[in-house]
């Protein structure tokens, strides 16, 4: 699949966010939403997608990847992303289009689908991420901890005992503190700790990327410092009304340890028009075989 345009699009007098358009310009207009916060769109996050058949439109999020000011926190909430999500599609053109999203980029899906139901033709969501206090516990305190204590262990043991009943707040104080050596240390380990387990099988090792681990964890630990900046923690399915009539695909990994299926299950009982896929074999990550397969099998029947 190759890239027909790519834009630069200032969003505010501050944030200028990277857009790439793929596929089929007269194609089915799909917005791809990448997770972290703080992740950033990759060659690989167009391998879902048919060149014949879809007009796909990926963006960084507001600091992340080559959007710039990189890593900025200032104006960097998922209302933010939902009007730039807005000012991308009025830029291009498209009326409405497929919202396809995995991880945070779910929790994002749903946020703009709440506050823009009339402009999505149909979701796809995978790993989904409802952003309460009880899924940021259960991945950064104690939950998925259970399930992978080897790798838990230096994420906790980085901070000092009398810090580690609140980790999110702790790894806050270390990412945002004046210390540059610290923070680089607690960026990593932050991001080890999520990397090390979003695979049903996880990697014997962990690449290393500076730039790319500071923006996960220092925008990831901010969202969930602020619980995502939400008005009510459970956001999502207090205001799930708004999106009752419109198709959706929900796709969850059985096996996903970063973000429990019960969430998926959760927001399929809200809304009884979606359709639950749990797949066998699976963990959080959309690289996955079967997940790649079944999300790959979705799109094609669009």
């Amino acid at each position: 699949m190759k890239a027909f345009k790519t834009h630069q699009v200032q969003v505010d007098f501050m944030h200028c966010l990277y857009v790439e358009e793929w596929g089929n310009p007269q194609g089915t207009p799909v917005v791809f939403l990448h997770g972290g916060p703080g992740g950033s769109i990759s060659p690989q996050s167009r391998t879902f997608f048919d060149e014949e058949k879809h007009r796909v439109i990926l963006f960084d999020q507001r600091g992340c990847g080559k959007s710039t000011p990189f890593g900025e926190r200032k104006d960097n909430t998922p209302f933010h992303s939902v009007e730039d999500m807005e000012k991308i599609r009025q830029a291009l053109g498209i009326e409405r289009w497929v919202v396809f999203g995995g991880s945070y980029g779910s929790t994002l899906a749903l946020v703009y689908g709440i506050l823009h139901p009339e402009q999505v033709i149909h979701f796809v969501l995978r790993g989904i991420f409802l952003g309460r206090k009880s899924d940021v516990h259960w991945l950064y305190q104690e939950g998925a901890s259970w399930f992978y204590p080897e790798r838990f262990a230096p994420f906790r043991d980085l901070i000092e005992p009398g810090k580690r009943h609140d980790l999110v707040s702790a790894y806050y104080e270390l990412l945002t503190g004046r210390d540059k050596e610290k923070a680089k240390k607690a960026a990593k380990t932050w991001s080890d700790w999520e990397s090390g387990i979003v695979r049903l099988i996880p990697p014997e090792s962990l690449a290393s990327d500076e730039k790319s681990e500071m923006s996960l964890a220092l925008l990831e630990c901010s969202y969930f410092y602020h619980q995502m900046f939400w008005r009510e923690d459970n956001y999502l399915l207090n205001h799930i009304e708004q999106i009752k009539d419109i198709p959706m695909d929900i796709v969850h990994g059985r096996y996903d340890v970063d973000c429990r299926p019960s969430g998926a299950y959760e927001l399929h009982e809200a809304l009884p028009n979606s359709k639950l896929h749990l797949v066998e074999a699976a963990g959080h990550s959309p690289y996955d075989e079967p997940m790649m397969k079944k999300l790959r099998e979705i799109m094609e029947n669009l």
